[in-house]
């Protein structure tokens, strides 16, 4: 037992893993497979009621290490981008209700808006919200996501765009989600990880498979595909970074497998491979 514990210590997973589960059989789940963290995707907790999720979360002694997501800044209406920074203010009372500490943020993009404006909206929408994560003590965190979603989930693509942000922003309630799966690619990776030190407030794993069948429902588990992970691992903890490490897989293949079968194995994945 002892062992077990330490070696899955700093496990977390999404609850979008296993989207068609409720809260509460994620939750049970979880206890059951002596998952010790869960990171609660926000349509989980509006399925069940904030007012209950946050008591089977509580109840569950689980860690909960962050709520995703808020965000989505960019649009060419006023309206829209004032209604994204309401609903990301929402979401961070949802991870202040439930003990999150972090809000994972997918910045957004429209693809009628150029990339520059997307870019200055994303910051504009962070800096709109951040006296409200400050007030609720909940820490934002950009997540970059890869170029293939430029067009219509995020303007913000790399480590060093998140950097930029961060920078510019200086709030010690402000930091970076890195997701190998978003930025294994990068050529200067190392250098931004490093560059980003103390600030990266998460870090996601999962794997790219080649051949893809889809580009946001085929996820691997790691060890499937191509992505480094280990020697991310490596670099995010050289630069600072001893948190949970968060299993995040969107697959249509593994949302159909038996719950139990695809928490062993995750586990054996993330022995083997992170």
């Amino acid at each position: 037992m002892v062992e077990r514990l330490e070696n899955y210590g700093r496990l977390a997973i999404h609850t979008m893993t296993f989207k068609f589960l409720s809260l509460f059989e994620i939750v049970k789940l979880f206890q059951k497979y002596e998952v010790p963290g869960i990171t609660v995707w926000r349509e989980h907790i509006h399925d069940t009621g904030l007012k209950e999720s946050k008591k089977i979360l509580t109840d569950s002694g689980l860690n909960v290490v962050s709520v995703c997501r808020g965000g989505f800044f960019p649009s060419a209406s006023g309206r829209e981008r004032e209604q994204a920074c309401i609903e990301t203010m929402k979401a961070i009372d949802e991870a202040y209700e439930i003990g999150a500490p972090l809000l994972v943020l997918v910045c957004g993009a429209e693809p009628g808006v150029p990339l520059s404006e997307a870019r200055q909206q994303i910051m504009d929408g962070i800096q709109k919200v951040l006296p409200h994560a400050k007030s609720a003590e909940v820490c934002l965190g950009i997540e970059p996501l890869h170029p293939m979603y430029a067009d219509n989930r995020s303007a913000i693509n790399m480590m060093e765009q998140a950097n930029n942000i961060v920078s510019a922003l200086h709030s010690e309630w402000l930091g970076i989600v890195l997701d190998v799966y978003h930025v294994w690619w990068e050529p200067w990776l190392q250098s931004e990880i490093m560059r980003a030190e103390r600030k990266i407030k998460a870090f996601h794993v999962s794997d790219w498979k080649t051949p893809t069948t889809h580009l946001l429902t085929d996820r691997g588990l790691m060890g499937e595909g191509c992505i480094p992970i280990r020697q991310i691992r490596a670099w995010v903890e050289q630069a600072g970074f001893h948190g949970f490490i968060e299993v995040e897989i969107f697959s249509e293949k593994y949302w159909a497998l038996p719950p139990e079968n695809l928490i062993q194995q995750i586990k054996d994945a993330y022995l083997r491979f992170v």
